[in-house]
């Protein structure tokens, strides 16, 4: 009844408004997408004209390839451990009851509230104290602690779909709980592991507020971007944006369609027991 008497007003209202969020949105990027082709040095309509210089002038930066390959490092490392500690603590709430798990739960999503400016003042006193400030490692052990709960929240998401009774099944016919849980936890968590993997990458690859306060001389590609913006305005920064944004969301874009699948096999799978 509601679909019938949908107001076509009301739907071309809200499609408009879509459009409009997405455009004030995606309209800074489009610009420096488009202003990373200019001849100008300066962003300028009209465009000077259209040129690969800043790209080339980028690609001939040995600053750029060093925050590079730190981001790089960076991200791979930070991926991998805090999908695994987010697996961890995700099937740590699916497997026991204990006394304190709301305490749990709230303490390990915890960090990604904390503002970046507190917690990365927070992390640099931290290493200092312990002498593992202003190195590499230092951005993945403050990057892991911001990226964990992501990995958390989209694993526990995955294992709320599943049925307790198939591990205990698992153990009922003989297997160990290492065996149930390569055999039968882990592939079912896979489509959210790697989205957590693909997640944990992209929110390291695109974090530069702790990473300015704890990586000292070993400089991420953001925070060079940053080092950029304090000398002078320089069209470089348009290009280095432009290849984070593309990378980011293709992280992101690829986390989604696992999530996606995830989420339509339950269906396709109900869907086909209905019909035999």
């Amino acid at each position: 009844m509601n679909a019938l008497n949908r107001n076509p007003l009301v739907e071309l209202a809200l499609k408009l408004y879509l459009l409009l969020a997405f455009a004030f949105i995606f309209a800074p990027i489009g610009a420096s997408f488009v202003f990373s082709f200019n001849v100008d040095r300066f962003p300028s309509l009209p465009l000077g004209g259209f040129s690969t210089i800043w790209y080339e002038t980028v690609a001939a930066d040995p600053l750029v390839w060093e925050g590079l390959r730190n981001t790089l490092v960076t991200g791979l490392t930070v991926s991998v451990l805090a999908t695994a500690i987010g697996f961890g603590a995700a099937y740590t709430d699916f497997r026991y009851r204990f006394i304190g798990k709301s305490l749990y739960l709230a303490l390990a999503l915890l960090p990604p509230t904390i503002p970046v400016v507190i917690l990365g003042l927070a992390m640099l006193a931290f290493l200092s104290n312990i002498h593992l400030s202003g190195a590499t490692h230092s951005v993945i052990i403050a990057h892991v602690v911001m990226c964990a709960p992501f990995a958390m929240a989209i694993i526990r998401l995955r294992l709320s779909q599943m049925d307790p009774s198939l591990e205990a099944a698992a153990w009922n016919l003989g297997a160990s709980e290492w065996m149930a849980m390569r055999h039968v936890i882990i592939p079912f968590c896979k489509p959210a592991i790697l989205a957590a993997l693909f997640i944990t990458m992209a929110v390291s690859f695109d974090e530069f507020a702790v990473a300015w306060f704890v990586s000292g001389l070993n400089e991420t590609l953001p925070v060079k971007v940053l080092g950029f913006l304090q000398g002078q305005v320089s069209p470089r920064i348009n290009v280095i944006g432009t290849f984070v944004f593309i990378v980011s969301m293709t992280l992101v874009v690829l986390a989604q369609i696992l999530l996606m699948k995830r989420s339509s096999a339950p269906k396709a799978a109900a869907e086909n027991a209905g019909v035999q």
